[in-house]
């Protein structure tokens, strides 16, 4: 089997590898048994190239390939193919060690495979500025994306979990499976569930995620740890930085009012909400006061009415002037 294995490696590291091959090697390496044979085999295949490898490449903590300025040894300016085909291999073995590191540890640390998302086979949705989405999932799950958004998701699920990640804001109706829990990723912010109907709120930049269910029972983690559980009817808005749980309460509106062209706020900031407003109308609006931007109201806009409608009702809440120059609203 070692032989195998090593075969099967070093063809990956050649980059000649059937498919099936290549399948065959993620299996083993998928294999907690197997674990001292792979990082013996990636060692020896460092070696091998006469390289210490690390001084040139490594992966950071985003999984990103990060190569250095150094020359290899004995390499004159300019270096010729031979040093080319050098950096060809390592890029080649590094990508290789990122592979079975991710598989490996995530097998070794069951609790963290909600963390990663596999990168291979992914679907991507998303929207513009003023345009909303339907989406069917692979175990039909039914998705509606709001304004600005987007939602990966991998062509299959596999028969553990069911995990997706979101950027922006979306309505989910899971379908329900029995001990095959639905997860949304939205940064450090986990939310799992079985199989219920529930809106979450998570644009790049907002301070908070938020989460509201409109049935069933959600659970909401900040990286591995359970911040709260959310039935019917509750909300909850959790720190983007930290484990922090702003607030949990009862859901004034329905969870996703957007749906049914309602905008409402509850308890929200003026800059969160001329964000929102700027995402649905696709238009630029400035608040030129920072005490203004970080007032808090509750209030609603029918989104058919129009943006200007729902800027004059912000413009008296916060006794500021609205104008319009060059395409841009300004609040002042």
């Amino acid at each position: 089997m070692e032989e195998r294995l090593r075969y099967l490696f070093q063809r990956y590291v050649d980059n000649t590898c059937t498919r099936k091959e290549f399948e065959e090697f993620l299996s083993y390496v998928s294999d907690a048994g197997h674990d001292q044979a792979v990082r013996a085999l990636i060692k020896k295949v460092y070696e091998d190239t006469g390289q210490n490898a690390s001084s040139h490449t490594w992966v950071d903590e985003s999984g990103n390939l990060i190569l250095t300025n150094k020359k290899w040894p004995g390499e004159k300016p300019g270096g010729g193919s031979s040093n080319r085909k050098k950096l060809l291999s390592v890029l080649a073995i590094a990508a290789c060690l990122l592979v079975a590191i991710v598989y490996i540890y995530t097998r070794q640390n069951p609790a963290t495979e909600t963390n990663v998302l596999a990168a291979t086979s992914l679907t991507h949705k998303s929207t513009a500025r003023s345009e909303y989405k339907y989406v069917l999932l692979p175990d039909s799950t039914q998705v509606w994306l709001n304004a600005e958004s987007r939602l990966d998701f991998p062509q299959q699920f596999n028969g553990k979990q069911r995990v997706v990640r979101l950027s922006g804001e979306a309505y989910f109706d899971v379908k329900h499976a029995d001990k095959i829990p639905f997860i949304i990723q939205t940064g450090k912010v986990t939310t799992t569930v079985l199989g219920t109907a529930f809106n979450i709120k998570a644009y790049p930049g907002q301070k908070n995620v938020i989460v509201s269910v409109s049935r069933g029972k959600v659970k909401v983690n900040f990286d591995d740890k359970e911040v709260a559980t959310l039935v019917k009817g509750q909300r909850v808005k959790v720190s983007n930085t930290d484990m922090r749980m702003v607030e949990k309460k009862p859901v004034v509106d329905e969870p996703a009012s957007w749906q049914q062209g309602l905008l409402a706020y509850d308890d929200e900031t003026i800059a969160e909400i001329i964000a929102d407003l700027e995402r649905v109308y696709d238009v630029s609006i400035r608040v030129t006061n920072e005490a203004v931007r970080e007032m808090r109201v509750s209030t609603r806009f029918e989104r058919e009415k129009g943006v200007e409608q729902a800027l004059q009702v912000l413009s008296k809440l916060t006794e500021t002037v609205l104008t319009q120059l060059d395409g841009q609203y300004m609040m002042q």
